[in-house]
């Protein structure tokens, strides 16, 4: 038999066409298997040049298993498609396109952002010193946002969150501080987090 004969007879399966994003280097995609007219045959698997091989140098196959060379970015890229070839004992061989999908995982937020983080005295109690924002690698997620213990909560107690407002729960006048310093916690709804802390001024009114 030739090694550059195609079979008809052959085909390909893939047990699984996806992958987690983050996945590790050479995390398995799936195992590769041929269906075969002959009983007991043996399978040598490669990624070859052809229609649908726009992908091929992200994977590599170890034996049957396809395996994602590195880690894989949801955001970045969602779709891979590379072409296959199973090659039997004999050289006859048959090719397949197969199209790779990375699933999305919940990544935790970065960062968080409040502005302004400023108030002027005599606001009032619950005055708003600012609005929280979360950054955040996955599109669409939503945050709570909570004070917690921890370095830099000293003036957590003077402050208050409504929504994605932070706010002093009382009226802070020029006897007082200047500046207070508060940790805020930002949780997206698969309960990941990340903590900052925030040095809130407090702005003296003018005398007019």
């Amino acid at each position: 038999w030739s090694s550059d004969v195609c079979s008809s007879d052959l085909d390909i399966q893939l047990s699984n066409s996806s992958i987690p994003e983050n996945s590790p280097s050479n995390s398995a995609v799936g195992s590769l298997t041929t269906t075969d007219p002959n009983v007991g045959d043996t399978f040598t698997y490669s990624l070859v040049s052809g229609s649908g091989d726009n992908d091929n140098a992200s994977f590599n196959i170890a034996g049957n298993t396809l395996r994602a060379t590195n880690s894989f970015d949801f955001e970045t890229k969602a779709s891979y498609k590379i072409r296959v070839r199973s090659t039997d004992q004999g050289g006859l061989f048959t090719e397949k396109t197969f199209t790779i999908t990375v699933t999305d995982v919940n990544e935790a937020p970065t960062d968080i952002n409040l502005t302004p983080a400023s108030i002027p005295e005599n606001a009032g109690p619950n005055a708003t010193v600012g609005t929280l924002s979360t950054v955040d690698p996955d599109a669409g997620n939503s945050f709570t946002y909570s004070l917690v213990t921890g370095s830099g909560d000293t003036d957590n107690g003077s402050f208050n969150i409504s929504g994605g407002q932070l706010r002093a729960t009382a009226s802070l006048d020029f006897s007082g501080d200047t500046t207070y310093s508060v940790r805020v916690r930002s949780t997206d709804q698969g309960g990941l987090g990340v903590e900052k802390v925030f040095t809130v001024t407090k702005a003296i009114a003018e005398v007019t």
